[in-house]
């Protein structure tokens, strides 16, 4: 099918790959609980150059919101009552410590130099000088962040990804569906879809580079792949039945979807090369909601056939779907982990729907959350973290947890009712 702009039913804003710092309310986290082991690391304010935003400001918040590290600000101390400007470190700083510095080049560039340094080994860790052009110093800072966290964590750092959400608001007396996207820490978010008909199920391709989502803007819910550098998308589910939940493979090449062909939702499978269709699934219960192995090979996916939603496992190629959660009356909306050994959940527990996590390994499940009304989990690229909607008074709101619930944040509520996140893949 040939790629196509959206009809008039929806408006789209440009968005380029690389976002630009514009469009809606910016999202501030506020970290709720912190993990004791979090390792401490000073972060200094960048000298020279100064752009819109200290690098050293931003990097420090970036690791602060790891859960891993807890990072702060150089306290210092005057050596001398005459001259407060005299400052030094306070003795018993951390030993990790990042400093930095901006300068400004010929072309019009900036330079970005940083290093990391134990102080009690005398010893820099990391060091690197990056270029950049104007206006692109918050995906440096990012990098730097990712950099430094890995460096000393050993995990590939998160802060260079991307978060999709729904935004439900109001427009005098009619509701209005958003589809927007930001950065990890919530800022520079941009509008990708703007409809007066539902949008829900965002899911991200594993190239970060296209996303597919269900839209009723044709009265009917269809799915749509929205190639993000081009602004193109194209409707791949039209005459296939009612479709949900799109899902897609590891590497990037077919679709998996709960589509109502029959009158009844059921797992299928669809190439986006051949726009052939595969059954998996055939049962008279609701098969829904899709997720991939790492390795391409299965499928997870919820379904009533036990008389209550749970979450089932199907070989691809098909075959009898094994029940894999059996904690609760309820499990519903899974997410797998990128390494493919834990599964978040939708969980029926203690006074309302917390999210779960439940390792693969030896089938043990834990509650991460403990608010009455959370849903989508959707894991980070690192599987680290997770982030999910939920619900605090009459606020709807993004919260992330880490993947043992030690450690949570949240994003406070933007306009309307915020649902349905997805965390990118890392960016490539």
């Amino acid at each position: 099918m040939t790629m196509k702009h959206a009809p008039s039913g929806a408006f789209f804003v440009a968005v380029a790959m690389w976002l630009s710092p514009q469009a809606h309310a910016e999202l501030t986290i506020e970290i709720s609980q912190r993990l004791d082991s979090a390792i401490p690391v000073e972060v200094a304010q960048f000298d020279g150059f100064q752009v819109a935003e200290n690098i050293g400001a931003i990097i420090r918040q970036d690791l602060d919101r790891s859960g891993d590290l807890r990072a702060v600000a150089p306290a210092l101390q005057a050596t001398d009552p005459e001259d407060p400007a005299n400052m030094v470190a306070v003795r018993g700083s951390p030993d990790l410590r990042v400093s930095g510095q901006v300068s400004r080049v010929p072309d019009g560039r900036y330079r970005f130099q940083y290093r990391l340094y134990h102080a009690a080994r005398g010893e820099t860790l990391l060091t690197e000088s990056l270029l950049a052009g104007s206006g692109r110093w918050r995906e440096v800072a990012h990098l730097i962040s990712d950099r430094i966290y890995h460096k000393i964590t050993g995990f590939k750092g998160i802060f260079s990804t991307r978060l999709l959400f729904v935004q439900e608001y109001r427009q005098g007396k009619r509701a209005r569906y958003r589809l927007a996207m930001s950065d990890a820490d919530g800022r520079r978010q941009v509008t990708v879809l703007d409809s007066d008909e539902p949008v829900m199920a965002p899911s991200w391709a594993p190239n970060a580079r296209q996303i597919a989502y269900v839209s009723f803007e044709s009265g009917r819910a269809g799915v749509y792949v929205h190639d993000l550098g081009s602004r193109q998308r194209q409707l791949v589910s039209e005459g296939q039945g009612i479709a949900s939940a799109p899902a897609w493979s590891p590497d990037g090449r077919r679709l998996a979807l709960s589509l109502s062909r029959d009158g009844n939702p059921e797992v299928y499978v669809l190439s986006l090369a051949t726009r052939e269709l595969q059954r998996v699934t055939q049962h008279p219960a609701i098969d829904t909601e899709p997720r991939w192995s790492p390795d391409g090979q299965s499928l997870y996916f919820t379904s009533d056939r036990g008389g209550a939603p749970q979450i089932y496992k199907v070989p691809v190629a098909g075959g009898e779907p094994k029940r894999v959660t059996f904690s609760g009356r309820f499990n519903a909306r899974c997410d797998l982990s990128p390494d493919g050994t834990r599964l978040a959940v939708v969980h029926e527990g203690r006074g309302g729907y917390q999210i779960a996590v439940q390792d693969l390994r030896n089938g043990i499940m834990d509650d991460i959350t403990q608010t009455p009304l959370d849903g989508s989990p959707s894991f980070a690229p690192n599987g680290r973290q997770l982030i999910y909607s939920t619900r605090v008074g009459n606020r709807h709101l993004l919260a992330i947890s880490s993947v043992d619930g030690r450690f949570n944040m949240r994003l406070p509520p933007l306009e309307g009712l915020v649902r349905e996140p997805a965390w990118s893949p890392f960016l490539q």
